[in-house]
């Protein structure tokens, strides 16, 4: 058995997690309040520490703190199962997304699989399962239609978001993320490869194709992760908190951690994709 390997993709992934995943959810949510707070002419998170930055750790302390109560009317089983089926796809996604190249002779990435770009697709869609199970299992309407809404939403965003990779594997020729970051090293970024070449007309003209992939994809990750504008799934404006109206304590607070981590997720698979991984165009191999 080789215990090297087993030690340090068990680092890795704790990585990942404790130092990542945690951490940029958490000031992820900070910084979109305070984004949205100037935006309306508010103060946002201010009380927590300077400038508020205290607040999601105590957002943390309340939610773990906070009562777990499960109302008499859900089905409890699949009403305990949903947050889990949320949050566990979005967090085993960015395994196979490499960080970069390597630290002491060891890969940086967790599973380094030849299918990577379908592994991701395949584990990404069945975070929907987790919403449509949460919306059935509360027993009430609200939830019951954000978990149609969800439904309807990720599955046709789906198919756009598999057509908008096929011209960078066309190009690449592999299914391997990591072969797609050595690709661009070599050749330039997928929606930039004219950087470095700029008199090389076939390379502005492959640009073409490539941003229109970027845009379509990038769309796409923000209506697989429910966010503005496709919150159809939890609008607060006509379901009252859609999916989620029922739960509150740590069970909200996993469907919080899975929509934030597949937002990472997402943006860490379109850095890998189209804007050269853990490569910056002009700095050396």
């Amino acid at each position: 058995m080789d215990y090297f390997l087993i030690t340090t993709s068990l680092l890795k992934i704790v990585g990942m997690l404790v130092v990542v995943i945690l951490p940029m959810v958490s000031y992820s949510v900070y910084a979109e309040r305070r984004v949205s707070a100037f935006m309306q002419d508010r103060l946002g998170p201010n009380r927590v520490g300077p400038a508020g930055l205290f607040q999601p750790i105590a957002d943390i302390f309340k939610l773990l703190l906070k009562e777990d109560f499960s109302p008499r009317h859900v089905n409890t089983f699949y009403y305990w199962l949903a947050p889990c089926l949320a949050l566990v796809p979005a967090i085993i996604t960015i395994a196979v997304v490499p960080f970069g190249s390597t630290l002491l002779g060891v890969p940086m990435v967790i599973a380094d699989i030849n299918v990577g770009i379908l592994y991701v697709f395949a584990i990404a869609s069945l975070g929907v399962y987790g919403i449509v199970l949460a919306g059935w299992a509360s027993n009430s309407k609200y939830p019951f239609l954000g978990g149609v809404r969800s439904s309807s939403q990720m599955i046709s965003y789906e198919l756009s978001l598999g057509l908008a990779v096929i011209p960078v594997f066309l190009l690449v020729g592999n299914l391997r993320l990591t072969s797609v970051v050595r690709y661009q090293i070599e050749h330039g970024w997928m929606i930039a490869p004219f950087i470095g070449d700029w008199m090389n007309l076939g390379k502005w003209l492959l640009a073409i194709p490539m941003i229109i992939s970027f845009v379509v994809f990038t769309i796409a990750v923000f209506a697989e992760t429910n966010r503005l504008p496709f919150d159809l799934p939890e609008a607060e404006q006509e379901l009252a908190g859609g999916y989620h109206t029922e739960y509150s304590s740590m069970k909200f607070a996993l469907f919080f951690l899975g929509e934030y981590a597949a937002m990472i997720s997402g943006s860490a698979v379109i850095v890998t994709l189209f804007l050269g991984g853990w490569h910056f165009p002009g700095i050396p191999r």
